[in-house]
């Protein structure tokens, strides 16, 4: 059986929980196996279903071979415990699984998961103000409006809305957006964008919406430092000083500014020590747990890195803020750790990029049940947030202009003709400006023909002229206007 990649969509994590099943009872090897004088038929060693599993793992595109063997014997105790194997007496659930020469088989009954129902949280429909009624207030003298220069053409066609040639049209007030009505744009808007990059036709069976606040998403836009990390409101959310101040130690190391105190052998890693319990002992990771579906969901489209840059930097956005400063400055952190090679090493037994990545993944991403495939899961999305992090927890320049954009479309006056469907927006209000002598001498002819228009003005409000005859008499007006 070969692998198959398993794209963004519901319930990824229970698809590749069943993917990773099948391939590994098509791919184990079963044979005769002896234990305590008795032989036992279609069976396999621990070791052997560790060396299998692994070697599966890391040659898949949905993992790949950041899995360790520890990983790897850690899944396999998660087999043992759902029954996806059982011992060679047919023990399974409380057993410990251990990487050595015991015996195990496969069960008869059938181990895959089925795809639970969720219930569907109905997409949220954004309410807005009603555009369409005039705010009392300023009336249409006080909307300022480009001024246009009007030849004969442009006259007789305003003119003829009263004839009936060109149907009539208003101005429409908008109302004036509120921070709240702002918000709301956003979260619309930047739903919107996440679930177009990841190719679902809903994000309702990995997202619940209601969650989602749209006051966080606008936090982490605008309240950013000069290095792009968010700045909290609530200072009591912020990082202990001792914690930055070992991480600042370790980042930069061996220049270590904030150190008061002298190093001795070892320092570095009872420094790191500190900074894995700190972030250990949280109760909920970073990406928090209404979350995780939308960042596995993500993860399928590793295969795309711009496509999975542009998704989480949407969903990071969606964060509390102080959530999503303190994996700005962890993740900035393990980065430079990892590729400081004047750091001496954290462990005696693996790389030191490996060591973080297993340390820091559960207070990053980790679901609330702990389901089955946690530790790969978070381990695959922080090895590419280690290796993005800066373009991952930037805010996205296009969405932000593009939500930008739409606010002030919004806000702007609009003509909108009977009949019609959508509104036009006027032309952007113009303000005082130096113009050319040719300009000045241009505008200085048109403005003489004043008692001009007040003729024409007067012709189409005069309710004693038939239509026809008014037709007649713009046209006449308009041939000889054209020949001044």
């Amino acid at each position: 059986m070969e692998p198959r990649l398993v794209g963004p969509g519901p319930y990824r994590a229970t698809r590749l929980w069943n993917e990773i099943i099948e391939l590994f009872r098509a791919g184990m090897p079963l044979r005769k196996h002896r234990c305590r004088f008795k032989s036992y038929e279609h069976c396999f060693k621990a070791s052997e279903a560790v060396d299998c599993l692994h070697e599966l793992l890391g040659s898949n595109q949905n993992f790949g071979p950041e899995v360790t063997r520890d990983q790897t014997v850690k899944l396999l105790k998660k087999f043992l415990k759902n029954h996806v194997i059982e011992d060679i007496k047919g023990r399974w659930g409380k057993e410990d699984f251990e990487d050595d020469g015991h015996l195990y088989r496969f069960p008869p009954s059938s181990p895959l998961k089925s795809y639970p129902k969720k219930p569907s949280c109905g997409k949220e429909v954004i309410k807005f103000p009603d555009w369409n009624e005039p705010k009392a207030g300023p009336s249409q003298e006080h909307i300022p409006v480009k001024s246009v220069t009007m030849n004969s053409e442009m006259w007789y066609k305003r003119h003829s809305i009263a004839i009936g040639e060109v149907p009539a049209c208003k101005l429409v007030f908008r109302r004036e957006l509120t921070q709240t009505n702002i918000e709301e744009i956003w979260k619309s808007m930047t739903l919107s964008r996440l679930q177009k990059v990841l190719g679902l036709d809903s994000l309702d069976e990995v997202l619940d919406t209601k969650l989602v606040n749209s006051k966080h998403i606008v936090q982490n836009v605008y309240n950013v430092n000069k290095q792009g990390i968010v700045t909290l409101e609530d200072k009591s959310k912020e990082l202990p000083h001792w914690i930055l101040s070992a991480m600042k130690c370790l980042a930069n190391w061996p220049s270590c500014s904030d150190l008061k105190q002298p190093t001795y052998s070892g320092f570095e890693r009872d420094v790191f020590k500190t900074i894995v319990d700190y972030f250990g002992q949280m109760k909920e990771p970073l990406l928090t747990f209404h979350f995780f579906d939308i960042f596995v969901s993500v993860l399928g489209l590793l295969q795309k890195p711009s496509k999975a840059v542009e998704a989480l930097q949407i969903s990071c956005l969606l964060l509390p803020p102080e959530n999503r400063k303190r994996l700005q400055l962890l993740v900035r952190m393990m980065a430079r750790i990892s590729l400081n090679q004047d750091l001496p090493p954290l462990s005696e037994s693996m790389r030191t990029r490996t060591l973080i990545v297993q340390v820091f993944s559960h207070c990053i991403l980790c679901s609330k049940d702990e389901i089955d495939l946690d530790e790969l899961l978070a381990a695959k999305l922080v090895s590419f947030l280690m290796d993005n992090y800066q373009e991952i927890l930037s805010v996205p320049s296009a969405l932000k202009s593009s939500i930008e954009d739409h606010v002030v479309h919004l806000q702007r006056v609009q003509v909108k003709y009977a009949g019609a469907d959508s509104d036009a927006a006027l032309p952007t209000p113009s303000f005082c400006h130096q113009i050319t002598t040719g300009a000045f001498e241009y505008q200085r002819a048109t403005d003489s023909q004043e008692p001009l228009v007040a003729l024409l003005e007067e012709i189409v409000m005069n309710k004693e002229i038939s239509v026809k005859d008014k037709k007649k008499k713009l046209k006449q007006v308009n041939k000889n206007f054209s020949t001044v």
